[in-house]
């Protein structure tokens, strides 16, 4: 987790600069030089998945984070076959409980909109950045941009330590990465026939 504060300190100067790449809009009733800073509360959310919440009627996804898809199953450390994405959701659910995090929002995509943010984690007298800990912990994934890339090195690099060290998910023999899941679906769209 020490890993997560060095790479909390320089998110938020790039993820804005690599935000452009999802070609965001600026958030509604927001004044430019000014941030949407929020907590994820205790009570009245609904994890969706490993990196998307709802908090007052407003969807929020983790900037630069891909959680594993619902309905993958992976072998546990028991040996039986579980949901991987109930897996992923039950760890940011777990941390959201635990840590307490605030969120600064960095912008809005999408129809219906999607608000992107980053979320600070609060680990005893650490504030650790979220998507990190995910990531760091086998619990999360980077998000990939269109192009193939990470959308923030970072937390690939945290990825790939924690699939060397079979962290978390990372441990099971068949666990299903979202990348390869959602790039088979792709080929096989544009290819139906093969």
């Amino acid at each position: 987790m020490r890993n997560a504060l060095v790479v909390a300190t320089s998110l938020i100067a790039t993820a804005a600069i690599a935000q452009t790449a999802l070609t965001p809009t600026p958030l509604p009733n927001t004044h430019p030089k000014t941030t949407s800073v929020f907590d994820i509360p205790q009570r009245g959310v609904t994890f969706i998945t490993g990196d998307t919440w709802v908090q007052n009627g407003q969807t929020i996804r983790l900037y630069g984070v891909q959680s594993c898809i619902r309905g993958t199953a992976f072998t546990n450390q028991a040996g039986r076959k579980t949901d991987c994405g109930e897996a992923s959701l039950a760890y940011l659910a777990a941390l959201a409980r635990d840590t307490k995090p605030t969120c600064t929002a960095l912008a809005q995509t999408g129809t219906p909109p999607v608000i992107l943010a980053i979320c600070a984690a609060h680990v005893g007298a650490n504030t650790l950045d979220l998507g990190t800990i995910l990531t760091t912990e086998g619990f999360g994934f980077a998000a990939l941009a269109a192009s193939g890339k990470a959308v923030y090195q970072p937390y690939l690099i945290a990825e790939l330590t924690a699939k060397k060290e079979k962290r978390g998910l990372w441990a099971a023999p068949d666990l299903p990465h979202p990348h390869a899941i959602m790039s088979n679906a792709l080929t096989t769209r544009q290819n139906p026939l093969k």
